[in-house]
């Protein structure tokens, strides 16, 4: 069975923990600065071993709070493809790369990486290249930690940068699911309703703006243009990244989508009914992105004013190829999350759900090969010759965001043994 690396939503509150196996890692190294920290927890080659010969550091992605290694390393190990087993049975040594708050902002977690990768360096027995990547938000945080060290010359001695499904080019949240978030916290939230409260400050972390390629950051009657830009949050990420040269020039870029490369879209249609709620809170009717001018969402609490989500110039996303939004540990996905908000509101159950999922990072996104304002892109073949990295691999099918599968894991494994 393939299971995600990262869970974009995580756990609940008050929701129970799932149990997983404890990650037997050899060692770890806790990472600080000023502004944030994390920590390193290194599976050397060989169980037992006390020195590093040949490094991958892999870092985790976005979500709330600190990484878990236990689930982490669940996601790398325990579905389909055993990755972490893989590497090091390949004579990799394994240091997975997790953070004290996933969702700060990209630059902020790109010092711990660089930490990191100048402690394995220090080390490192003997003088073999490092590679660097990570899962989702993790290999945007390595590329600009990567590409700011050249900037400033210093020695990353890395060979190989690789990316699993991680947003390039931007990912996608439904506006919708963004406005109704952003519209219970307004109303039901506030102090002790941590629930009401997650997703809309999960949504407005610097992260996810920096993320997001359209972001929303309240839940009131807006009116989106694609030609308007991007939150300035983002737009501001984007310019530091263009100061440090964009990407690092020094290593090979690989990358893996878990999107389709042929053009084939998962079978959502643009502008259809994703979720409806009738109250008697909260009234919603939530809509798949569509070309055009479109409404995307209607919003009432009880016999308040509606409140509507409209938008102009967009691509028909949801649909498009690429890794779908992960679930919640009860089988929610965006359109998902919000169907429980209006349950949980309006109890008893009543919202009808017609799609949990939508795409998450569109397979240009991953493959770095076009922006994702452009419908045509999202729905073509992807052209190697197009792509910013060296080498890429998308999947067979459209498949959950970051789900470890031996065709994408399998690939990155051998790609490393050539080298």
């Amino acid at each position: 069975m393939s299971k995600p690396v990262v869970n974009i939503w995580g756990t609940p509150p008050g929701s129970e923990r799932a149990s997983v196996q404890s990650a037997p890692w050899d060692t770890k190294w806790d990472l600080s600065n000023a502004t944030t920290g994390g920590t390193a927890w290194v599976f050397y080659k060989t169980p037992g071993e006390e020195v590093l010969k040949r490094p991958v550091i892999l870092a985790d992605g976005f979500a709330p709070a600190g990484t878990d290694i236990d689930f982490l390393y669940d996601g790398l190990e325990n579905g389909e493809f055993p990755f972490v087993s893989s590497l090091r049975q390949a004579g990799f040594d394994v240091i997975v790369l997790g953070f004290d708050d996933r969702s700060a902002s990209v630059p902020d977690n790109a010092e711990i990486a660089i930490q990191c990768i100048l402690q394995t360096i220090s080390r490192r027995e003997g003088d073999a290249p490092l590679t660097v990547g990570g899962f989702s938000m993790g290999g945007l945080v390595t590329r600009y930690a990567l590409a700011k060290m050249e900037r400033q010359r210093m020695n990353h001695e890395t060979a190989t940068y690789v990316s699993y499904d991680t947003p390039h080019h931007g990912a996608w949240l439904p506006l919708g699911v963004q406005a109704l978030a952003h519209f219970v916290k307004d109303n039901w939230g506030g102090e002790g309703k941590p629930l009401f409260n997650l997703y809309s400050d999960l949504i407005n972390s610097p992260a996810a703006r920096q993320m997001l390629r359209w972001h929303l950051a309240t839940g009131t009657d807006t009116t989106l243009d694609v030609a308007a830009g991007q939150d300035k949050e983002r737009a501001d990420f984007l310019a530091a990244l263009e100061r440090m040269g964009s990407w690092p020039q020094i290593p090979r870029l690989l990358g893996v989508a878990n999107g389709t490369g042929t053009g084939a879209g998962n079978d959502i249609p643009a502008d259809s009914p994703a979720m409806s709620a009738s109250g008697p809170e909260l009234a919603a009717q939530l809509r798949t992105q569509g070309e055009g001018s479109r409404t995307v969402a209607r919003l009432q609490k009880g016999e308040g004013d509606e409140v509507s989500i409209d938008t102009t110039g967009f691509p028909a996303v949801d649909g498009a190829p690429g890794g779908l939004f992960p679930e919640l540990l009860g089988g929610a996905s965006n359109f998902g999350v919000a169907a429980l908000l209006a349950n949980l509101i309006n109890s008893p159950d009543q919202a009808e759900l017609t799609y949990n999922a939508s795409t998450f990072v569109p397979t240009v996104s991953a493959v770095a090969v076009a922006g994702i304002d452009d419908h045509e892109a999202l729905y073509s073949k992807v052209d190697l010759e197009r792509s910013e990295l060296h080498d890429f691999l998308c999947a067979t099918d459209n498949e959950g965001h970051t789900v470890m599968t031996r065709e994408l894991g399998g690939w990155i494994v051998a790609k490393l043994q050539e080298a």
